[in-house]
């Protein structure tokens, strides 16, 4: 039976729901609109790693569009794009999330590949093989760019030796290593329902959108993922001296948790702070 639940103080059109395997739906309905963004949000990104798989959660995120049981990668794009949609992915350390945009008539269909490539993806060994060679370029380009550079050695620097303070995208010797079985323990470990949260906003029904999600995800296995190591900032000084006629530098401080009463005050105070020139 699924749970249908209300949100204290939110839009009317706010629904969320339940499924009997720990999946949420959230949907905000919103008049006048004609389009729907909808998406797929795992609580699992880089922080959730263990040290051989650092940069996995990246190369997942790449993976899902490169075929399924059902489609090739042109499929996907293509089913996408004929409805005048589009479809995209990002990975950050907290989460790893899996969007489109559709006319809200389309729904189903963004929803559909959506269940697709969460579900059913292949990685085909020769699409493995070219992605590891795609994410080292991308390596290539970061360490080419000392404004991205400073930001993970900031990171590294207030988090040392802790999963939270490694770089989302890997390492070279990592990225190489990375096979189907990989893959496929990770998600079995991470990717489970009672941490992934389907959200959709726009023109749609709340109940089209939670049957749908049935249909697509209802079949996942639920359980308990492993709590993330908590993060413990150290703080530190890092240098990278490089042959450039700039200089980038990072200075950071401790913060507050998200769930504090005084977190969007802080945000605040930073963009006063250092917002503009």
């Amino acid at each position: 039976m699924n749970q249908h639940f209300a949100t204290l103080g939110a839009s009317p059109d706010l629904k969320v729901t339940r499924l009997p395997n720990g999946l949420t739906v959230a949907t905000e309905a919103m008049p006048g609109v004609a389009t729907a963004t909808l998406g797929v949000w795992v609580g699992a990104g880089s922080r959730n790693e263990r040290p051989e798989e650092h940069g996995l959660s990246h190369l997942i995120e790449h993976m899902a569009f490169k075929g399924t049981a059902t489609r090739s990668a042109r499929q996907i794009a293509e089913d996408i794009e004929n409805v005048g949609g589009e479809i995209n992915a990002a990975t950050s350390v907290e989460q790893t999330s899996y969007t489109a945009r559709v006319l809200g008539e389309d729904a189903e269909v963004a929803l559909d590949v959506l269940g697709d490539i969460l579900t059913r993806s292949a990685f085909e060994a020769g699409e493995l093989a070219r992605e590891r060679g795609v994410i080292l370029q991308e390596y290539a380009a970061v360490e080419d760019t000392p404004d991205d550079v400073v930001y993970d050695a900031f990171t590294e620097a207030a988090f040392p030796d802790q999963p939270i303070g490694r770089p989302i995208l890997g390492r070279p010797e990592t990225i190489q290593s990375f096979d189907r079985a990989a893959i496929e323990a990770y998600l079995a470990r991470e990717y489970t329902p009672g941490r992934m949260v389907l959200a959709a906003a726009g023109a749609v029904e709340h109940e089209a959108i939670v049957a749908a999600a049935e249909r697509h995800f209802g079949a996942m296995p639920a359980g308990d993922a492993p709590e993330a190591v908590p993060g413990q900032y150290r703080g530190g000084e890092r240098r990278m001296p490089r042959k450039l006629e700039q200089a980038n530098l990072v200075l950071g401080l401790p913060g507050l948790s998200f769930r504090d009463d005084a977190y969007y005050a802080a945000h605040l105070f930073a963009q006063v702070l250092g917002g503009g020139l």
